[in-house]
């Protein structure tokens, strides 16, 4: 009896990886635009005045409400505060793998169709300090080029219980490197988690 329980929770477990239920989540969308008879993706500017990452790019998006329904109604919910636009007028094609960037932090992109010409006559300059468009074509043909970053792992030696673990406060942690994707783009630098989900769509969509 225990075992079909337990296989039941097993079947009804949804979460994608471990800590999800208890992680930042977050929801993008990776707007398509059509400029001049050519698909683009269109990217905000963050603005200057915003407290966190002021002036960098990114897609619209951000943090999951509680009381958000589902993860694409999280998108569009901030797709349309950020660039003014109407969710029931967005094409969604679909969503793409998340982007766990930490144990406590997730992304969750879904790509859609919208209107250029309802987002620049209506984007919230409060949040954003511009938009600008990529062709899709560019980046098929571009590759991002790739630094590596060293990231340390220092325990709090106050608070951390060094008595519980092998060598104690000797522990050898093993070093870790993160990789820090870049898209030069004219006078625009492309990096970070959005070059990442980035760099994730252009694969997926490649001939």
């Amino acid at each position: 009896m225990e075992l079909e329980k337990w296989k039941q929770q097993l079947l009804n477990n949804k979460d994608l990886f471990i800590g999800e239920s208890t992680a930042r989540r977050s929801a993008v969308l990776i707007p398509l635009v059509e400029v001049d008879g050519e698909w683009c993706i269109l990217f905000e500017v963050r603005s200057s005045k915003m407290r966190f990452q002021p002036g960098d790019i990114c897609f619209p998006g951000g943090r999951v409400d509680p009381d958000d329904p589902s993860l694409l109604f999280t998108a569009l919910r901030e797709t349309h505060e950020e660039l003014g636009v109407a969710p029931h007028t967005v094409e969604v094609l679909g969503p793409l793998s998340p982007y766990v960037s930490s144990m406590s932090f997730v992304v969750y992109p879904f790509v859609g169709v919208v209107d250029f010409n309802e987002i620049i006559t209506s984007y919230n300059e409060a949040e954003v300090e511009e938009v600008f468009t990529v062709p899709i074509s560019w980046l098929l043909t571009h590759e991002p080029f790739m630094h590596e970053v060293a990231v340390d792992i220092t325990p709090d030696r106050q608070t951390f219980p060094f008595e519980k673990i092998p060598n104690g406060d000797q522990y050898q942690w093993r070093k870790r490197t993160i990789e820090e994707w870049f898209y030069e783009y004219g006078t625009y630098t492309i990096w970070g988690m959005t070059a990442r989900i980035l760099k994730h769509f252009i694969a997926v969509i490649r001939p």
